[in-house]
């Protein structure tokens, strides 16, 4: 699989049941709507709409209490996101994009999220820490 369905869907929904019951209004997350192509979860439009599913899923949202949904990373090109992980002193080491990390968690290489964030490590002059697999 190259992609989770409604991943962003599901990570909304989890954090809508916390805030609820943690008192909180503002949700955040970091979706980035430059890329979304085939992840229509990722879009604007539909943040919106999460808010407005908020107001009619939660006990406290149909009461009238408003969630928010933030979203930093929405317009930021990929260049940008690797610049400010670098100004907050993210270890991207840690991290992993790809769908199809193995057991020990190197990447693929060649799928679009793959190369996508290679490609946002070379745009932003950074050396991509990414474990890829052994090419076949």
């Amino acid at each position: 699989m190259t992609y989770v369905p409604a991943r962003n869907t599901v990570f909304l929904s989890l954090a809508l049941a916390f805030a609820e019951v943690r008192a909180v209004d503002d949700i955040f997350i970091g979706v980035n709507a430059l890329d979304y192509s085939g992840y229509p979860d990722c879009r604007p439009e539909y943040l919106r709409a999460f808010e407005h599913l908020a107001s009619l899923a939660t006990r406290v949202g149909v009461q009238g209490r408003k969630f928010r949904v933030h979203a930093p990373l929405l317009y930021m090109s990929k260049a940008e996101i690797i610049k400010l992980g670098g100004a907050l002193r993210a270890d991207f080491s840690l991290t992993v994009s790809c769908y199809q990390a193995d057991d020990l968690g190197r990447a693929c290489g060649v799928c679009d999220a793959c190369r996508l964030r290679s490609k946002g490590f070379s745009d932003a002059g950074v050396p991509d820490p990414t474990q890829y697999r052994p090419v076949d």
